[in-house]
């Protein structure tokens, strides 16, 4: 038994063979990932804001957690395939920045775009649109697109992210709020709009309606 255990240590520490044990601990981290950030969010929403009986609802939740580890460790399976391969293809045998815009779009395209608009799907694409657009505002900052002219500075990416972000998503909910998420309407109805309406004290400051 111990020498299995060594010589099965010997195998995974090779260097030979690290990209492609990369790619399997990453497929691993993936599934791991996507089911502890899905599986408290959906327990969550989905019995404080889904109808139904508890079996029901617990089936909603471990569809939701098993659709987002499935995602995620299919996304990196893909990514990190498609750098091993593009790094082998590279005459120095050296990955490119570029290459990881290419193996992100690869995959993006085939679990997040093909694999269907799904409520976690959108969910994923969204929480990482956002990721992405405040990381462009802080490039700015970075790149000095945006002079920096204080110490305060390099708070001018967030102030621009959160001033533009705010400001279009209400334009939206004023003329188009069907174009919004379905969830994010909802609760800026909640917000906005059930704000205005009452028709006694009780359902001013106690319930909704």
């Amino acid at each position: 038994m111990e020498k299995a255990l060594d010589a099965a240590n010997s195998f995974v520490l090779d260097p030979k063979y690290h990209d492609l044990l990369g790619i399997v601990k990453g497929v691993r981290n993936g599934a791991v990932y996507g089911a502890k950030i899905r599986f408290p969010h959906a327990l969550v929403m989905t019995f404080l804001f889904r109808s139904g009986s508890v079996k029901d609802k617990l089936r909603l939740v471990l569809k939701a957690t098993r659709e987002h580890a499935k995602n995620l460790a299919t996304f990196v399976f893909i990514y990190k395939t498609a750098l091993y391969f593009l790094k082998s293809t590279n005459p120095g045998k050296k990955s490119r920045d570029t290459d990881a815009l290419v193996a992100g779009c690869i995959g993006g395209y085939y679990v997040f775009g093909r694999g269907g608009k799904s409520s976690v799907n959108q969910q994923i694409v969204l929480y990482v649109f956002s990721r992405v657009a405040m990381g462009l505002a802080k490039l700015t900052v970075k790149k000095e697109v945006i002079p920096v002219s204080s110490a305060k500075g390099k708070d001018k990416a967030w102030t621009l992210f959160a001033t533009v972000c705010w400001g279009l998503v209400m334009y939206l909910f004023r003329t188009d709020p069907d174009v919004l998420q379905l969830s994010m309407k909802n609760s800026m109805d909640y917000l906005y709009l059930d704000s205005n309406r009452w028709t006694s004290a009780k359902t001013l400051l106690w319930h909704n309606k």
